[in-house]
């Protein structure tokens, strides 16, 4: 498979050199690498979503993409075999790092796309920790309106966040191979706060992702990318 050259990790220092003086902006996606997402997802789900996601803005705009963080700010999984997680303070400190590292090299804009939920508000923090020299766009995936309304039309499960409906319907599309619907299960009862356990959702699964399809899945990436691309768009007008 031909390299995406959007991403650093397939250039050389001197075609990002190049990439940056004629004017690219810079994108860092947020995706968990080592996060439970229930008995019929991999754990770098979080990953392949941003990464699918970031390839797909860098075709439609101007951007060059660092390194995915793969990880974060995720204290919800932790009882869960495999799962990691940050300190907030941490996380925040990481974030606020990798974006100085990148504003020093002058991008006209740089783009945070954020595909957790208990990473909103680290990211948030670090973004107004200080005044930056270039401006800082978070660009949170579920929350577009087009997503939104979407996600709305065609939900069929009564509650549901995580290795659910929804995420199990975008795996389906971006990943396919990756998903084993035979495997999945939904949360025997909730909606309930707090960290998921192996008591509470045994699966680890928050929500029924035996009801996903891809064409569902097609129709909330299709919405969700819309959100992304207009927002991109706005931001670099």
């Amino acid at each position: 498979m031909k390299p995406d050259n959007n991403f650093i990790a397939h250039m050389t220092w001197h075609e990002v050199e190049a990439r940056l003086a004629n004017g690219a902006a810079a994108l860092l996606p947020i995706g968990a690498g080592a996060k439970q997402h229930g008995l019929h997802l991999p754990m770098n789900s979080d990953e392949i979503q941003a990464d699918w996601l970031a390839a797909r803005l860098a075709r439609n705009h101007d951007l060059i993409i660092w390194p995915t963080l793969r990880y974060g700010y995720y204290p919800a999984f932790t009882s869960f075999p495999g799962s990691l997680s940050l300190s907030e303070s941490l996380f925040k400190s990481l974030i606020a790092e990798i974006v100085a590292g990148i504003a020093a090299w002058k991008p006209p804009a740089i783009f945070i796309l954020n595909t957790g939920i208990s990473t909103l508000g680290p990211v948030d923090a670090a973004l107004a920790s200080k005044a930056w020299a270039v401006p800082l766009v978070h660009l949170r995936i579920h929350e577009g309106t087009r997503y939104a309304a979407t996600a709305r039309a065609l939900t069929q499960q009564t509650f549901g966040s995580h290795a659910d409906e929804l995420e199990t319907s975008r795996m389906l599309v971006i990943a396919p191979k990756a998903v084993d619907m035979a495997r999945a299960e939904p949360t025997p009862s909730g909606p309930f706060d707090g960290p998921l356990t192996r008591q509470n959702a045994p699966s680890g699964s928050y929500g029924d992702p035996t009801l996903a399809t891809s064409a569902n899945g097609q129709a909330l990436l299709d919405a969700m990318l819309a959100d992304l691309n207009e927002a991109v768009a706005n931001a670099l007008a």
